[in-house]
C-alpha cells in the first residue's frame, strides 16, 4: 500500500501545478511542485528514481498543461537525474543543502527547457528568459522547499512514501 504514496502525491501535485497555483503566483511565476517533489526523490533515491518519476511527472503535466508535447517530460527527467547525482554526497539532513539542491537543479532543468523551445524555433530573449522565469521559478522553488523540506525528509525516513521501485 506505502508503494501507492508517492505515485498518488505525483498525480496530486500535477492537479495542483494547473489548478490552485495560479493563485499564488508573484508575477506571473508560481513554484513547481511537481519538479521539487521529484528533485527531492532523486536526493533520497538516487538518478534511476529521480529520472523515472521526473519522466512521469512530466508526461502527466505535458498531458495536462498542453503546448509541445514531451518538454516537461525530457526537463523533469534530468532535473530528477541533476538531484539523484547529488545522493550520498550531501548531508540529506539540512534543510538549507535541499533548498539549495532544488534551487540549482529548477535552474537547469529551466535552462534545458530554454533550449528545447529554441530547438522548436520558439524565440525568447536570453536576458527575458533568466530574469523573467529561470531564475524566479528556481529561487520561488528553492523558497517552497525549505519550507516543504523538513515534512518531505521526515516522511521519506519513516517510509511512509515507500523505498522506491528500482
Amino acid at each position: 500500500m506505502r508503494a501507492l504514496y508517492f505515485p498518488v502525491l505525483v498525480l496530486g501535485f500535477v492537479l495542483l501545478q494547473f489548478t490552485a497555483l495560479n493563485f499564488i503566483a508573484i508575477n506571473g511565476v508560481k513554484p513547481d511542485l511537481v519538479l521539487i517533489l521529484v528533485i527531492l526523490n532523486g536526493f533520497f533515491l538516487g538518478t534511476r528514481e529521480g529520472a523515472f518519476w521526473g519522466f512521469i511527472g512530466g508526461i502527466l503535466q505535458d498531458l495536462i498543461g498542453g503546448g509541445y508535447f514531451g518538454l516537461y517530460a525530457l526537463t523533469g527527467m534530468a532535473a530528477g537525474y541533476l538531484g539523484g547525482l547529488a545522493e550520498g554526497r550531501l548531508y540529506r539532513e539540512s534543510r538549507l543543502i535541499g533548498a539549495g539542491l532544488v534551487g540549482a537543479c529548477t535552474f537547469g532543468a529551466q535552462l534545458l527547457f530554454y533550449l528545447l523551445l529554441l530547438l522548436l524555433n520558439v524565440r525568447v530573449s536570453l536576458l527575458h528568459a533568466l530574469t523573467g522565469v529561470i531564475g524566479p521559478v528556481s529561487v520561488y522553488n528553492a523558497l517552497v522547499a525549505l519550507i516543504c523540506y523538513g515534512l518531505f525528509y521526515r516522511l521519506r525516513r519513516s517510509g511512509l512514501l515507500g523505498d522506491g521501485y528500482f
